[in-house]
């Protein structure tokens, strides 16, 4: 199976040239996006096809990007080799659980997303944690933003659910017609990686994601991204997570 990493997880640690180098060598044959590799996209492809990468997907932050700008997206989209994006996230000011304003975001969304599958791409949003604090109404913010999105995809990461206080299982099953990606990060065991915000390796911490990964595979999910979001060591964590994930 193919296995995509989250460049952010290395953004601590360039150039990016022996970076993507060392990707290759533990078998990854895909990476994806964030901004700080579209500042020259054209330049960025060519190191992806030197170390025989592809790009299928991409973040692209912040959401307003889409409405003041959607033509530099896409074309940066195109030229990485793109063929689906998402919202990563919204700036920490926004995040509050206000049902109004994730079903206004909602429906931004949507809105975008017409667009950009208009492009021949597909579109969709990435989680954190945030989305699942309920708000007054005890409604959670995912719910409605995927209700008032209806067209979107979802790139679920499954380790930002739990830090929700959430049962990923239960929401695979809720959204699995949604479902399309899915990043695979761990969870360190209570007191350790204090110095990488508690995160893990994949296969280093407390998440089951044999069972997880069946449940994303009978979802149709068809993307698999792994991503650390603090490694104190992003060579390492790339190497234990493809090795973990080969067996799953």
């Amino acid at each position: 199976m193919d296995v995509s990493f989250q460049l952010y997880s290395a953004r601590e640690f360039t150039p990016w040239e022996p970076v993507l180098k060392n990707l290759a060598k533990l078998g990854y044959t895909q990476v994806e996006g964030f901004g700080g590799v579209y500042e020259d996209p054209k330049v960025f492809r060519s190191l992806l096809d030197a170390n025989g990468l592809k790009m299928p997907s991409g973040h692209f932050f912040p959401m307003e990007q889409f409405e003041d700008d959607i033509g530099k997206v896409i074309e940066t989209a195109g030229i990485l080799g793109m063929s689906r994006i998402f919202v990563p996230a919204l700036p920490p000011d926004q995040r509050a659980p206000d049902a109004e304003r994730w079903q206004s975001v909602g429906e931004r969304l949507e809105a975008i997303g017409e667009k950009i599958r208009n492009a021949g791409l597909r579109f969709g949003w990435h989680n954190h944690d945030f989305e699942f604090k309920a708000c007054a109404d005890g409604r959670l913010p995912m719910d409605i933003l995927l209700k008032a999105a209806p067209s979107i995809e979802w790139e679920a990461d499954i380790a930002w659910i739990v830090r929700g206080g959430q049962d990923p299982l239960a929401w695979i099953e809720k959204y699995s017609d949604r479902l399309t990606t899915a990043h695979v990060k761990d969870i360190a065991p209570e007191g350790e990686c204090a110095d990488e915000d508690g995160w893990a390796d994949v296969g280093q911490g407390t998440m089951d994601w044999n069972g997880i990964m069946a449940a994303l595979r009978k979802a149709g999910v068809d993307l698999f991204v792994m991503e650390h979001d603090k490694p104190s060591d992003a060579a390492r964590f790339a190497k234990r997570s493809i090795e973990a994930f080969r067996t799953y």
